[in-house]
């Protein structure tokens, strides 16, 4: 009979993966231990299952992995935007309005800029381009004649060409400056087409910043002028007669700033800045706050760089309010603000949902004998491991680091005797098993006692699986490779069951890197996740959650993986509508992303398959079916079908 499990609560699973803190309200956990996302339909809120939209998914035709979108989210969060910046104008009596826009670059999918221009309209919410692509999007999706485009970025003649007709026919764009030199050719190419440009310029702040980008702010940054720099381009702007064409500044302390105070300095040295150039005579009337606003990763709203030690109300009215209280006492009206809050609106409208293949753990030797002719090093090992199995006596710190050193003596000593030819390749094997059996044990039932790091390293490896999950770090999760983002990973069933694994989970990559080992549970960052037992023949699926921010565009090619089947859902008159459908890359997709001619590749591989019918490796019949399965896999998903 198996051992009964203690009970397990859904309050339990809430806590232990923390979907509470991090989830913001839009993900919980259900009666059914299932978890659960908060959709929108009008004003009323309807929890939806994960397992029950991957379900619908699979009878459309689609596998795992898959990247569900949720349109609801998204309107969610750019209302709250939206919302929150204008009680704290209302609040603060300020005399400016609000007008965000949305940077293009945080996630450039078409679907999200489409969704974002639609939902956003009635706040006249615009959007930022930093290249000459993004703008050409920009123009194509924006046409709201009240809202703002900022165009960022280095600029060349096209662009600014592109930027200036467009604000002829009635848009609202406006040109940054973040390089001195720009100046010169906006004002070369506008004079030549006769449009007078809507200018900003882009200051570097000498408030110090936090967070992992907090470089791009400060005196370092690489975008940007200092003090001096807009100075010479006041005197340049006045010379010509043009200072009423800044009308607007702009700072950009960095993404996913994680400090108040860090924000609220910045506001208000801006706002000096800003008050600076009204009494040298630009026009003005707008400040731009730049990105930072942070969400919380990890739900534990501190200063660390995937936290947030404050929300967005609190951040809406810390910023209105440093700047009012700047310019009330310089007597200078209130600036309309733009913030170019990215991360904030898209993060939470992607999920990666994948399911694990397979699992590699330790399983105990269940050596009960050796042979008559075993070394005694063996016999040694053999002795110890009975010792710990029959061992009856008080378990103190002492007696198991006692243990602990020997079976680390006993197996550092079989591998030099190995290297040396006194031991066989299966004494080895056996004296490992011993080895890895004891240090289990040892690791059911140390706390503390008094092991080393590294030691505690060794003994926490022997508790801890791999699971393989059917996805790639490099492709949907390029961030937590290349800058440790966090991302918070828990199943999306079974949560009414106690996880009684520890798990670090790898991807289908060959790659070292290709794992997760940095979680959020327990309220802690930690190098394994609790999961749930399983066998492989088990469907367990895990979601991956607040990917909407960079990941898809920044994902790579590592081994030929593409991109994953795309799913958007949203609630319609109380019910589920699966609104859009994309295929993740096919493998002759991927491959001819690298240069290769899938139609090639099938003449080349024809010609060796027809050499070995010649040679007679292989009938014609068999050749048939060869080629079948070359091409079937050509046409097929990068990641494991089944």
């Amino acid at each position: 009979m198996s051992k009964k499990l203690p009970p397990w609560s859904i309050e339990e699973s809430a806590t232990t993966y923390g979907i509470r803190d991090w989830g913001n309200g839009y993900f919980d956990v259900s009666a059914k231990g299932e978890v659960v996302v908060n959709l929108k339909d009008g004003t009323k809120t309807k929890p939806v299952s994960l397992p029950d939209i991957v379900r619908g998914m699979r009878e459309r035709g689609m596998q795992l992995p898959v990247l569900i979108r949720f349109g609801d989210l998204l309107r969610w969060r750019i209302e709250e935007l939206n919302e929150s910046f204008n009680n704290a104008i209302r609040e603060a009596n300020y005399k400016g309005v609000y007008r965000g826009v949305y940077p293009i670059k945080v996630n450039q999918q078409q679907e999200v800029i489409e969704e974002v221009t639609r939902y956003g309209r009635k706040y006249h919410y615009g959007l930022e381009a930093g290249s000459k692509p993004e703008l050409i999007a920009a123009l194509a999706y924006m046409q709201d004649p009240e809202a703002y485009i900022v165009c960022n970025g280095y600029k060349d003649e096209e662009f600014i060409d592109l930027a200036l007709r467009a604000q002829k026919m009635g848009l609202q764009v406006i040109l940054v400056l973040e390089m001195p030199s720009e100046l010169d050719l906006i004002l070369e190419r506008s004079k030549l087409l006769g449009i007078t440009p809507q200018l900003g310029v882009r200051i570097r702040l000498s408030t110090e910043s936090a967070g992992h980008w907090s470089e791009s702010g400060g005196d370092q940054s690489v975008f940007g002028l200092n003090i001096s720099q807009v100075m010479r381009t006041v005197d340049v702007l006045r010379e010509k007669g043009m200072l009423d064409c800044l009308q607007m500044l702009h700072y950009h302390q960095g993404s996913q700033i994680p400090s108040i105070r860090a924000i609220r300095n910045a506001a208000v040295e801006a706002a000096r800045v800003y008050v600076g150039l009204v009494q040298e005579g630009a026009k003005m009337g707008i400040l731009d706050l730049g990105g930072g606003l942070a969400i919380s990763y990890d739900g534990l709203k501190s200063n660390e760089t995937s936290s947030a030690d404050y929300g967005m109300k609190e951040y809406c009215a810390d910023v209105i309010e440093a700047i009012s209280e700047v310019t009330d006492e310089a007597g200078i009206p209130h600036p309309n603000i733009i913030s170019e809050s990215g991360r904030a609106i898209v993060a939470y409208y992607s999920v990666l949902v994948i399911n694990v293949l397979d699992i590699n753990r330790y399983e105990a030797s269940g050596i009960k004998k050796l042979p008559a002719k075993s070394p005694p090093l063996l016999k040694n090992v053999f002795e110890l491991c009975e010792r710990v199995r029959k061992n009856g006596q008080k378990l103190t710190s002492e007696f198991l680091q006692e243990i602990y050193n020997d079976a680390v003596y006993y197996r550092d000593k079989i591998r030099s005797e190995f290297g040396s030819g006194k031991v066989s390749l299966r004494q080895r094997a056996q004296g490992e098993e011993l080895y890895w059996e004891i240090l289990a044990w040892i690791a059911q039932h140390v706390k503390s006692g008094n092991f080393t790091d590294e030691q505690m390293a060794r003994l926490d490896a022997v508790l801890t699986d791999f699971y393989y999950g059917n996805f790639s770090v490099f492709q949907s999760l390029p961030d937590f490779w290349a800058i440790d983002q966090l991302f918070p990973v828990m199943p999306i069933h079974r949560l009414k069951e106690k996880p009684t694994r520890t798990v670090v989970l790898s991807d289908i990559t060959c790659d070292c890197d290709g794992k997760i080992d940095r979680f959020i549970h327990d309220r802690e960052i930690k190098s394994s996740l609790p999961l749930h037992d399983i066998k492989v023949e088990d469907e367990y699926m895990l979601g991956i959650f607040l990917v909407g921010a960079y990941q898809e565009t920044l994902g790579d090619l590592h081994n030929l993986l593409g991109d994953t089947n795309v799913v958007s859902v949203r609630m319609e008159n109380g019910k589920l509508k699966y609104t859009r459908e994309l295929e993740g890359d096919t493998v002759s997709e991927v491959l001819s992303y690298v240069e290769y001619d899938p139609k090639e590749m099938v003449r080349r591989f024809r010609v060796l398959a027809e050499d070995a019918v010649v040679k007679k490796r292989i009938t014609a019949k068999e050749r048939f079916s060869i080629m079948e399965a070359y091409e079937n896999g050509l046409r097929g998903y990068t990641y494991f079908e089944s």
